[in-house]
């Protein structure tokens, strides 16, 4: 087959979602929105602001919005109103010239009759609708000047029509008297069509019979008469700010032009019963608004009014972009008009962002709680902690010194299946699978044979094993003001959804419970605290926190209790018998006292306890020193981007406590 006997084109996909586009990556989004929820935003809010912001490498609905106001600003700046009225002028300097010139050179012409002539051109008045008005029973001379002037009536018409029917200025040029008619025809038809709706008795087969008639004025296609109405309605209320945005001597000029359009009064008698149809049947279009042009590029009344349209368009896109309206999605963009105004790249942006926001409540990350409020699922929970996990591994694994070592069958009995290794994993190896693993990655890269056989991550397999209870464990952090004000609130709530995923995934048998403490302490789900706003509450009652730990440690009597205390401050609040807190800065001797007291009752029960200070205030040192020394617990003291993996480190040394799993000392 020759193939120079064939050719193709190629050009950007325009027919809607792009068959061959990749499915959305939600990862980014989830990260964003999570992040934000954390640091206090409502999931709604935070979606919004994800949407708003754009991607990485993705624009945004400010992106956009700025977009559209550039465009907006474009318009107004490069144009001004008054092209119709300096193409009429030019026209009649035009005919005025030519005549002037055929009279000089008649010399067939009686002198008076030229004298009389030449004054009726110099008097003419400055106002150029005045002059074209005392010309209409001129009897011209000139060919070419009456050509002229017959054109100023010629383009008025046009112009006219095209305010109402964009198209008409160039569909209409060098028309014959029998498109003149077949316009007035339609124009006579519409009118009575309209008047007849607005009584409420027209019929469908009117509308028919009409654009049977008249289709062809209608590039549009209407397929009903109020899709008709709502087209013409925006051209007309366009072309009425148009009128507005001029000056008041623009617009009496215009006005006074218009009754010489085509010569026919009756046209524009036609055009103001359309108009007066139009408002009626359309009050809520903006019949009076007005624009600032500043310019220099003319537009005639038509392109004008097409101008006004954009910005009207324009203004709708600014609107939806915004979302701040009562129920907006972003399935409401018109992303036709968004094509149509900024460009096809900027739909494209547009219809990922709405598949994003579907997608996230659509693909279940939001889900509606009772109270109507969109809230993040327990399958974003899950892959938010999964991220979260695998970024602390991370940090555990660069620490240096750090030996990654798993106890054999520290998880239970074997099933006898494997899996792929994943951090936090106490399973014992499947050397079978992995050094098989091992092979076929080696056999598929074009290894080298006898060059030996190298293990990476990605080979290991486990061993399935049925979990057995081993801890309980309580992860109690500090809620008080300052944890906000001095930005470890997000760091906390990443490391309850780390510490969360490992205890629920990878150790199944253990006990969490997550209890907060500010002026009161209470236990919190995963996704109550991931909710949790920022607090404003004064009060730090770790006296009420250790007491709901030791009420979770007794319903677990068989587990080894485990205590991981993460704090910025000491305690300045307790619990008193009858239930209220005790609030004192500085710290009550009474608050210490008690506080103490139910820490030692803890560590009678074998509680393993490890407090993690954050902030480097020299009295909270000292008090989380003497406390550890009391129950020969820990005390960590790391930085709030590291807390994640100081925490699970902690959790790990705890639930290997007395094995081979780790030999770094990162107690302060």
């Amino acid at each position: 087959m020759n193939i120079h006997n064939h050719s193709a084109r190629y050009g950007r996909y325009a027919g809607g979602p792009d068959p061959l586009a990749p499915p959305v990556d939600l990862a980014e989004a989830l990260d964003a929105v999570a992040e934000d929820v954390m640091a206090g935003y409502s999931p709604r809010h935070a979606l919004q602001e994800f949407l708003r912001r754009g991607g990485r490498n993705r624009e945004g609905l400010d992106d956009l919005a700025r977009r559209v106001q550039e465009r907006r600003n474009d318009l107004l700046g490069r144009h001004n109103l008054d092209g119709t009225l300096n193409e009429v002028k030019k026209l009649l300097d035009t005919a005025v010239l030519e005549e002037r010139k055929q009279l000089a050179r008649d010399a067939m012409m009686d002198n008076a009759d030229r004298a009389f002539r030449e004054m009726q051109l110099h008097n003419l008045p400055a106002s150029t609708a005045a002059a074209v008005k005392d010309l209409a029973s001129y009897d011209w001379q000139s060919g070419t000047a009456r050509e002229a002037y017959e054109r100023i009536k010629d383009l008025l018409g046009r112009e006219a029509l095209d305010q109402r029917f964009a198209g008409m200025k160039q569909a209409l040029e060098g028309a014959t008297e029998q498109d003149r008619e077949a316009v007035s025809a339609m124009l006579r038809d519409l009118n009575t069509l309209l008047d007849k709706h607005r009584r409420g008795e027209d019929t469908d087969e009117d509308f028919q019979e009409f654009m049977a008639r008249h289709g062809g004025f209608f590039p549009e296609n209407p397929q009903s008469v109020e899709e008709l109405i709502d087209a013409l309605a925006k051209r007309a209320a366009a072309a009425q700010r148009l009128l507005q945005s001029m000056s008041p001597e623009q617009r009496e000029e215009l006005m006074r032009l218009s009754a010489q359009a085509f010569g026919s009064p009756e046209l524009m008698a036609q055009l103001g019963q359309l108009d007066d149809s139009l408002r009626a049947l359309r009050p809520g279009e903006d019949w009076t608004g007005s624009e600032r042009f500043e310019g220099q590029e003319g537009l005639g009344l038509g392109d004008g009014t097409g101008v006004l349209q954009d910005i009207a368009e324009l203004d709708e896109l600014a609107e939806q972009l915004s979302q701040s309206y009562s129920g907006s999605t972003l399935g409401d963009l018109d992303l036709d008009a968004l094509a149509r105004q900024v460009g096809q790249d900027a739909a494209v942006t547009a219809r990922t962002l709405a598949d994003i926001e579907r997608a996230m409540q659509d693909g279940g990350y939001l889900r509606r709680g009772a109270d109507g409020d969109l809230r993040l699922s327990p399958q974003a929970m899950r892959r938010l902690g999964k991220s979260l996990l695998r970024d602390t591994a991370k940090q555990l694994s660069g620490r240096q010194g750090r030996r990654d070592t798993r106890v054999a069958g520290a998880a239970g009995e074997q099933t006898g299946s494997s899996r792929q290794w994943e951090f936090g994993d106490a399973e014992p190896w499947d050397v079978t699978r992995t050094l098989t693993n091992a092979i076929s990655r080696t056999a598929a890269g074009g290894g080298t044979p006898g060059s030996g056989l190298r293990l990476t991550p990605a080979d290991i397999e486990v061993s399935e094993t049925e979990a057995r209870t081993q801890a309980a464990v309580v992860l109690l952090v500090d809620v008080s003001f300052s944890m906000a004000s001095e930005g470890r609130w997000v760091p906390m709530k990443r490391t309850a959804l780390a510490l969360h995923h490992l205890v629920s995934t990878r150790f199944r048998g253990d006990r969490l419970e997550l209890i907060t403490f500010g002026r009161h302490a209470q236990a919190m789900d995963i996704e109550g605290l991931t909710a949790l706003p920022p607090l404003r509450e004064q009060g730090t009652n770790l006296h009420h926190g250790l007491l709901l730990a030791g009420r979770f440690f007794r319903r677990h009597p068989s587990m080894q209790p485990v205590l991981l205390v993460v704090t910025d401050g000491e305690p300045t609040a307790h619990l008193l018998p009858e239930g209220e807190a005790w609030f004192c800065w500085p710290s009550d001797p009474e608050t210490i006292r008690v506080t103490v007291a139910e820490l030692d009752r803890l560590g009678r029960a074998g509680t393993q306890a490890t407090f993690f200070r954050l902030g480097a205030d020299p009295s909270l040192e000292r008090f989380v020193q003497r406390m550890v020394r009391r129950v020969g617990g820990r005390v960590v003291a790391p930085e709030a981007g590291n807390l994640g993996a100081a925490v699970v480190g902690e959790y790990l040394r705890a639930h290997f406590r007395g094995q081979a799993f780790g030999d770094s000392d990162w107690a302060s």
